[in-house]
Parts: structure tokens; C-alpha cells; sequence
């Protein structure tokens, strides 16, 4: 079956996003089929595999085209600064998602990105803002004591928690509790501190215990 999932968005899929979008914010992601999205859409049943090839192609193309715009600005911006502080790049994840989360429909995209990531869903990403390489890279540029290893563990720790604050991964839409549960800069400072801490000891191996 055809899919144009590395094209831009065409007209059409522009349109099976946005009603697919409001369908999510209405009925919540679950409740909401692929029939349905083609039907409100006024599309053949087809329609969606056709453009994304499946609901979660739709929602992963979704999710870059609102919310890679966000952080690509920042990230360029920052990789031209040589050896930018680590706080920046907090602020450059942060700041948007809490610009997100002051809407409705903003938090329905934070609900979204925080139920397929966390989930572990094997999801097709094309933009780089939404894998590991480019966060590590940026990272490392700050703290070249870190290797690529321990950089990228530590932005998975950070990223399921700034998630876990702004996402509510465990209900079926988005929420109504306090998003993020802890003031920002609470939140600031602790991813901070975690990602700029100094590299862990080594176990010692066996034998020279």
C-alpha cells in the first residue's frame, strides 16, 4: 500500500491532519477510528493509509509538522553558539511545551507525543528533532566530558520526565490537572542539574574489587 510519508504535507493529508486533530481533541485518541477520520474528512476509506499508512503514521506526521517548528529555530540557534550553557537547551524544550500547554489544542499534541513515546511504540520519525542524534550532539557540545552513550541516557531520563509533566500519558485525552504538576523552573532546575551532573564512577570490574 502507498504512502507519502517523507513528502511534504499535501493538501489532502493537511486536511485528514486537522480533522483528525479535532476528532482527537472532541473524543479523545482511542475513541476516534480510522473510518471515522476518512468520513468526517469527506474521503475515500482508503484516504488515511493512502497518506500515512496507518493511524499512527498520521499521528506521528502530525506531531512533527506542529511540534518540530518549535524546537528547530532554538536548536539551530544554539548549535551556532559553540559551547552553549546546558540550561539552554532546557529552556529550548521546555519554554515550548509550556507555550503548548496553556491551549487546548496544545495540550492534546503534548497528550499525544507523550502516549506514543512513552509507550515505546515503534513510531517513524522523519525529523531529526524527534530522535536522540541531534539532543546528544548538542549535549556533548557542552559537556564534551560526556560520551554518546551517557549523553543519550541521560536525555531519555530527561525526556520521560519533562513528558511525564506535560503529557498525562496515562489518560485517554488530555487531562485537566496542572500541567506541569511543579512550577517551571523547579522543573528547569532538576532536568538541568541531571544532565550537566558529572559522569558516574565505573563499577569496578570483578577481580579488582
Amino acid at each position: 500500500m502507498r504512502t507519502t510519508a517523507t513528502s511534504p504535507t499535501t493538501p489532502t493529508a493537511e486536511r485528514l491532519l486537522t480533522v483528525a486533530e479535532s476528532l482527537f481533541l472532541q473524543d479523545g485518541y482511542d475513541a476516534v477510528s480510522v473510518r471515522a477520520i476518512n468520513t468526517a474528512a469527506g474521503m475515500s476509506p482508503a484516504a488515511v493509509h493512502y497518506h500515512f499508512g496507518s493511524k499512527e503514521g498520521l499521528v506521528a506526521r502530525l506531531l512533527e509538522d506542529r511540534l518540530a517548528p518549535l524546537w528547530r529555530e532554538r536548536l539551530e540557534d544554539i548549535a551556532g553558539n559553540g559551547q552553549p550553557p546546558v540550561a539552554e537547551l532546557v529552556d529550548a524544550i521546555l519554554i515550548p511545551l509550556a507555550e503548548l500547554a496553556a491551549d487546548p489544542v496544545g495540550r492534546l499534541r503534548l497528550h499525544l507525543l507523550a502516549r506514543t513515546v512513552l509507550a515505546g511504540k515503534p513510531m517513524h520519525w522523519n525529523s531529526p528533532w524527534f530522535k536522540l542524534a541531534p539532543w546528544v550532539d548538542r549535549l556533548r557540545a557542552s559537556r564534551p566530558d560526556l560520551t554518546g552513550e551517557e549523553a543519550a541516557h541521560r536525555w531519555r531520563l530527561a525526556f520521560e520526565l519533562v513528558l511525564r509533566e506535560f503529557g498525562d500519558p496515562l489518560g485517554e485525552r488530555a487531562g485537566s490537572r496542572p500541567v506541569p504538576s511543579v512550577p517551571l523552573p523547579t522543573l528547569a532546575a532538576f532536568v538541568t542539574a541531571g544532565l550537566s551532573a558529572p559522569p558516574g564512577a565505573r563499577p569496578q570490574e570483578e577481580g579488582h574489587r
